[in-house]
Formats: structure tokens, sequence, C-alpha cells
């Protein structure tokens, strides 16, 4: 982690973690932290922590951030540097840095959040495409198209 603030932004998304995988002492303390560096126009994909609530801080630049909660209601905001965003622990959630870099740390609950990404774990996984054309009410050139997509990524 020391070099984190040294350094320009990397040129995609970049999460740097400390949690019990990184840095064993957390193990029984219940606390992890990532910082999350955005290059304009980046984005942190959906996802959740299925073990721990997130608290977000944006220390550089702004973000706007979401999460959808059990009814599937979506709730956003733009925050700025000094401003501060908490996911609730297991909804799915997001960033997005539009026009200009953001850099912003979060804390979590757990020294094992956990993190499963929604394009990832949807897609990637091997969910037979008949499934996912009969979820998404869409034709399998559609999801092949998703999956490439997400392929050109990884």
């Amino acid at each position: 982690m020391r070099g984190i603030f040294d350094a320009d932004y990397p040129p995609n998304f970049k999460v740097t973690k400390a949690s019990m995988s990184e840095f064993p002492a957390l193990n029984g303390q219940s606390v992890s932290l990532a910082v999350l560096e955005y290059p304009a126009g980046s984005i942190n994909p959906p996802h959740m922590q299925p073990r721990s609530a997130e608290l977000l801080f944006v220390v550089d630049g702004s973000l706007e951030v979401g999460f959808i909660d059990t009814t599937n209601k979506l709730y956003t905001q733009t925050l700025q540097i000094g401003h501060m965003f908490v996911f609730p622990k297991g909804l799915v959630h997001y960033q997005y840095s539009a026009d200009q870099p953001a850099t912003a740390p979060s804390a979590f609950g757990s020294a094992d959040a956990g993190t499963v990404s929604v394009p990832s774990t949807v897609f990637a996984t091997g969910i037979d495409d008949s499934i996912l054309t009969k979820s998404f009410k869409t034709d399998a050139a559609t999801i092949e198209k998703i999956k490439a997509g997400l392929a050109a990524k990884a």
C-alpha cells in the first residue's frame, strides 16, 4: 500500500486490498481496507460484499455511486472530496468516475468481506446460455456478445 499515493493513476480501475488474505494479522480483527483508484471514465462494476457493509471515503476526484435495495430501488449520489457513502452488506452496488480520476479508500467490518462481481458471476461461470437467454429475455447472440466483451477485459 505504500506506493499508492506516490504513483500516477493506473490505466484501468484498480483495487489494492488489505484483507486477511494480504495481511494475515487481520485474522480475528473484524476489519479490512481497500484503496480504489479510478482513472477518468472507469467503473467498479456492479458487485457486493457478502460478509460486510462498505464505508467509502472520497479523497480525490468525484464518484457517482449507487446501490440497489431488496425492493429493487436504486439509490445514487455524486460524491466529492471528503464525502462518505455506506453500501449495506450483501447489496449490489457500483462506483463510476465520469470525467476525472478519483481515489477512495473503503473500510469493511470484516477481515474477509469477500467480493462477488455481478458480471463475472453471471456471465463467466458456465451458466448455460439457455438459462441466461430466458433470464434476461434476450437471444443467444446477445449473451455471447456480453461474454466476449467480458473475456476481452479479463
